[in-house]
This record gives structure tokens, C-alpha cells and sequence, in this order.
């Protein structure tokens, strides 16, 4: 591909849409092609709050983060992390506790270059190449144990990448086989699409993504969500659209729960 920037590693298919540069280029981000702009750009013609969906579900990520450390969690496991972007993970966990330590893990090698990038030679963080498909292979990596002390409790960060896991690939037993390799005291932090509120509008989007995408989505009712949480303690206020969720710990204004339908959040700490 002539032109390609100096930070795409060798043998990326920019041709077709990726989820994470999707959620980049709705973010305002610069690391993605036309192939996920074109995507991003029917899913706004379907449903043109997109956009504040993708900033809703972030600005609920650093709240959930600074409600987490304000719990004395000094460590967190970002799976799915997609394309680091101002306020991510690191920066709000670090602000809350200098001594803070966080690994991002992702399937799509632009994100794992170009957060190694970001991050360079920090001991306190790491980007690493992972298939949420596959946890044992995550929990048993070298780097992530060379970051994280996975004796002691841990946020564990599953953002808007559950609905990416197809029932088939059965994402109970996913999340509870990251759950059982985590110590007690850790937390769960979850955002996912569901198909509750406008299901003929979930599914249009559904159909829009699954269509050209490299990837396929699955958004799921409350109670499939709910059962996510299976081994972990709901914490208030539970289950909840995204600008519901702690709005008091945001640094930035509220958005509006009607904008926001699309995505159920929630966070729960393991007993």
C-alpha cells in the first residue's frame, strides 16, 4: 500500500473495517482508513448518535476507573482496549495513584504497536497481543505478569468488547475464567450494546457493522448482560446506561441516558 504511515505494522488489511480504528475514527481519532470511515459512516446514517454513544462509553471508562481507584485498586487489566486516546486508562489510574500499573491487551496489531508506542519503556505499563477468546493465554503471558501482581486485586476492564464474542464462543465462561484467575477484591468493569430499548434499531446497526466488518457484533438483552457479572457483587447503582453510572465522578459534563440506549454499564467487585 503506497503511503502507508510509519506506524501500521507490516501485513495490516486496511481494506476492510476494524472495530477498534471504527471506534478511533468516532472518537476523533487519526489512526484509522477509509475502509472503517465508510463503516463508521453508514452505522451514523442508521443511527446518528454514534458518536455520543462512543464518547459516553469512554467517559464512562474513566469513571469507572476513578471509582475504582478510589476502592484502593492500584492495577488494571484493559482487554479490547482499542487505540489509546487523551484520558485513557494509564493517565486517570496514574492521576489517582501514581504507583498505579495498567496493561492493555488487543487483538489488532495497530493497536498494540501504536500503544507501545505511547507508552515506551514504562515498568508501570505494557500493551501486549491477546484474543479476549483465549484468557488463559492472557493471565499466563510473561509481560503481563511482569506489570501486574496477580495475587493482589485487579480492575479488570472489558469495554465495549464483550459484544464482539459471539454465544457460540461462549463469553460466560469467558468472563469467569478471567474472574477465577483474579484475586478476591478485584472488580469487573463492563460496557456493552444491548439490544433492549429500539431492537429494530440494534439490529439495523447490527446488520450495517456485520456486514463490512472484520469482525461481528451481537448486542444482548439486561439479563444476558447481567449474567456476565456471575461471581462478582453488582455495585451501585448496577446496571445502567452509561451517563447513569456514578455521574458524579466525571470530569466532564453528563451526556443524555436518551442518547445513550444502545449500551448497558456496570462494574462489581468479586467477594
Amino acid at each position: 500500500m503506497p503511503n502507508e504511515p510509519d506506524w501500521l505494522p507490516p501485513g495490516v488489511d486496511v481494506a476492510r473495517a476494524n472495530v477498534a480504528r471504527i471506534y478511533d475514527y468516532l472518537l476523533g481519532g487519526s489512526h484509522n482508513f477509509s475502509a472503517d470511515q465508510d463503516l463508521a459512516r453508514q452505522i451514523c446514517a442508521v443511527e446518528p448518535r454514534v458518536r455520543a454513544l462512543a464518547h459516553g462509553n469512554r467517559a464512562f471508562l474513566r469513571r469507572a476507573v476513578r471509582a475504582l481507584s478510589g476502592a484502593g485498586i492500584s492495577q488494571f487489566l484493559d482487554i479490547g482496549s482499542g487505540i489509546p486516546t487523551q484520558g485513557n486508562v494509564h493517565e486517570v489510574a496514574q492521576a489517582a495513584n501514581p504507583a498505579a500499573r495498567v496493561v492493555y491487551v488487543d487483538t489488532d496489531p495497530v493497536v498494540v504497536a501504536h500503544s507501545r508506542a505511547i507508552l515506551g519503556d514504562s515498568p508501570a505499563t505494557a500493551a501486549i497481543a491477546g484474543d479476549l477468546r483465549d484468557p488463559a493465554a492472557i493471565l499466563a503471558d510473561d509481560t503481563l505478569r511482569g506489570v501486574l501482581d496477580l495475587s493482589q486485586p485487579v480492575g479488570l476492564l472489558l469495554i465495549a468488547v464483550l459484544h464482539f464474542i459471539s454465544d457460540a464462543d461462549q463469553p460466560g465462561e469467558v468472563v469467569a475464567a478471567l474472574r477465577d484467575g483474579l484475586a478476591p477484591g478485584s472488580c469487573l468493569v463492563i460496557s456493552h450494546a444491548t439490544s433492549e430499548g429500539q431492537p429494530a434499531v440494534a439490529k439495523a446497526i447490527q446488520t450495517v457493522y456485520n456486514r463490512s466488518s472484520a469482525m461481528s457484533g451481537y448486542a444482548r438483552s439486561r439479563a444476558e448482560i447481567l449474567r456476565l457479572f456471575d461471581g462478582f457483587a453488582l455495585l451501585d447503582p448496577g446496571l445502567v446506561r452509561a451517563p447513569q453510572w456514578r455521574p458524579e465522578l466525571a470530569a466532564e459534563p453528563p451526556g443524555d441516558a436518551d442518547e445513550l440506549w444502545h449500551v448497558l454499564c456496570g462494574a462489581g467487585r468479586r467477594p
